[in-house]
């Protein structure tokens, strides 16, 4: 029984440190779905999205194969050092990324309002964009004005207290 519980807590971790450089590359990977669900009108991949989301924020790259493909792949690949921040921003981040592709999906699929999905999903284009290519982090700079205000405790994140005082 233990041994169980132990496999599912391993499974439901995000990683702590995260590579920066996977994680940009995941956020490519995602500008690139959404694109071509808006490209070629197709309102059943927001639902693909939203699982990719749901399952890197629940389990890190562990059951996202987009996530699977950039950490065993792509970044293992490349010449570039790894670069580790960290997690639990880039979790809060996929959360937020997972409220948009959620509720795009819900808007395609649920209420037929296509339209109204794929301006949402533009969105999400905009903010893995600003991650991807120019290493900005929205949900990342969310996450520490939360913990500015106090909404998120300095115990949820350490290093992100002690990089956020030094600001």
């Amino acid at each position: 029984m233990a041994g169980e519980q132990s496999v599912v807590r391993r499974l439901f971790s995000f990683p702590d440190p995260v590579n920066e450089v996977s994680a940009r590359l995941v956020a490519g990977g995602v500008v690139a779905l959404s694109l071509a669900t808006i490209a070629f009108d197709l309102p059943w991949m927001t639902a693909v999205v939203a699982y990719g989301f749901a399952a890197r924020v629940a389990t890190g790259p562990t059951l996202s194969p987009l996530g699977q493909i950039v950490t065993r792949f792509i970044t293992p690949r490349l010449a570039l050092a790894e670069r580790p921040v960290p997690g639990p921003p880039k979790r809060f981040a996929q959360l937020i990324g997972l409220v948009f592709s959620l509720s795009a999906a819900l808007l395609a699929l649920a209420l037929d309002d296509v339209t109204a999905a794929y301006v949402v999903l533009g969105l999400l284009v905009c903010a893995a964009s600003l991650e991807a290519f120019a290493g900005v982090c929205l949900g990342c700079r969310a996450f520490a004005l939360l913990m500015r205000v106090g909404v998120i405790p300095a115990a949820v994140c350490e290093r992100c207290a002690d990089i956020s005082v030094a600001r």
